[in-house]
């Protein structure tokens, strides 16, 4: 038995199966009555409830003369036309953008009154677009609807895939109009721009500082508020910035993704790998005001200038040794611990790492330190700057009593035993 219902409310439902009729102002819905239903929305005209009707059927009669896509509704392609023709006819009131739909106003608009009308039921956070909540929700979900056809990556939202796609065709449709340099995504180019003109609309309320960028923003902000929000599922611990978790996760899975295409050495991050390509090119960016020497790291500068200084910051707490160096502080601490590195070959000891990266070149024969003036190559770096003392003449190391100047502190050494008359080596 079917049952019929009329109405003269101003709302129209739609149901998956049922089937309308209007006939004088009065909307006509045929349930089957041996079916249950559930109302999916509802409408205050007729002619929405026609075109969302559609949906449900596939039904897609109005199609582009531009690239022949499909719509079921004829507002849906005059919204799409605008993409060939970049007719942007709704303008804010506020700021002088503008939009080719009013919805993505609205949206907009809502930047300038802070509202947020959707509400993650998780978590609470605020939203001004519901499609942001929804791809929000994902990540409570780990919901991964979009997949890339040649790696078989996922993503959770469609414009990750489409910018990771080109990660696989190298296209950079976006490019810089002052340097010409190219991008895959906008609001990179849109980053890049703003070194050109200095701008940095993004400010803390707290300490007002001022970034050029939002995410830059955003990260510095949970130095305000300790909120760390990224959890490594290995060890459980807790970051600011999901780039550090991602970091952070390779030291777990090993995984060294970026290699330099002179001696194939590879690192977990590609800032280290930056750091390291100054070797091959002898590049030397940071240099010391008082001394004038030249370094390829900025943090090996603030070590070195700690020498002028006299400045020992860290210290060992069994022996109370002091370190201008902190990597000196840990590798000192293993005389206390007996802690040794070994090589994984021949399976050697060394108390400090430092010694092991230096001896494991002698398996690899690496020589990653070359002179610029006589290409001679070396596999540590004080071999290099002893070596590069032949060309410059220049001798740091000098007597205290005498004043005589040398190349190399060994050589110092052997001297400093004139004066006291030492003789370690007899017969």
């Amino acid at each position: 038995m079917e049952a019929f219902i009329e109405t003269n409310e101003t709302y129209l439902v739609s149901d998956l199966c049922v089937k309308a009729s209007y006939n004088d102002g009065v909307v006509r819905i045929q349930i089957p009555a041996d079916e249950k239903h559930l109302i999916c929305k509802e409408f205050l005209e007729k002619g929405n409830l026609n075109q969302h009707y559609r949906t449900h059927r596939n039904v897609k009669l109005y199609s582009c003369d531009v690239c022949h896509k499909v719509f079921s509704g004829k507002s849906h392609l005059t919204a799409h036309y605008r993409t060939h023709t970049n007719e942007k006819p709704f303008s804010c009131d506020v700021c002088p953008k503008k939009y080719a739909q009013k919805s993505n106003l609205n949206v907009h608009y809502r930047t300038h009154t802070n509202e947020k009308p959707y509400s993650c039921d998780v978590c609470h956070k605020e939203f001004s677009d519901k499609s942001h909540l929804n791809v929000h929700y994902r990540i409570h979900t780990n919901e991964k609807p979009y997949s890339c056809d040649i790696c078989h990556k996922e993503f959770s939202t469609k414009s990750h895939l489409t910018v990771h796609n080109r990660t696989h065709t190298n296209e950079k449709p976006y490019s810089c109009d002052v340097c010409h340099k190219e991008f895959n995504q906008k609001n990179h180019l849109n980053d890049h721009y703003r070194t050109h003109t200095n701008v940095k609309p993004y400010s803390c309320n707290v300490c007002h500082k001022e970034f050029s960028r939002k995410d830059q923003l955003n990260r510095h902000y949970r130095t305000h508020t300790n909120e760390k929000p990224y959890s490594c599922d290995v060890c459980h611990k807790e970051f600011s910035d999901r780039s550090q978790l991602n970091r952070h996760y390779r030291t777990h899975t090993k995984e060294k993704p970026f290699s330099c295409d002179v001696c194939s050495k590879e690192f977990s991050q590609k800032s280290n790998l930056k750091v390291h390509y100054r070797i091959h090119a002898n590049e030397k960016p940071y240099s010391c005001d008082v001394c004038n020497k030249r370094f390829s790291q900025r943090g090996s500068l603030n070590q070195h200038y700690r020498t002028h200084k006299n400045e020992k910051l860290y210290s060992c707490d069994v022996c109370h040794k002091e370190f201008s160096h902190k990597n000196s502080l840990n590798e000192h601490y293993r005389i206390h611990t007996n802690e040794k590195s070994y090589c994984e070959i021949c399976r050697k000891e060394f108390s400090f790492k430092s010694y092991l990266n230096v001896h494991y070149r002698t398996h690899t024969n690496e020589k990653p330190y070359s002179c610029d003036i006589c290409h001679k190559k070396f596999s540590d770096k004080s071999s290099f700057n002893v070596h590069y003392r032949t060309h410059t003449k220049e001798k740091p190391h000098s007597c205290d009593v005498c004043h005589a100047t040398f190349s190399q502190k060994s050589s110092l050494r052997v001297h400093y035993r004139s004066h006291k008359n030492e003789k370690p080596h007899s017969l």
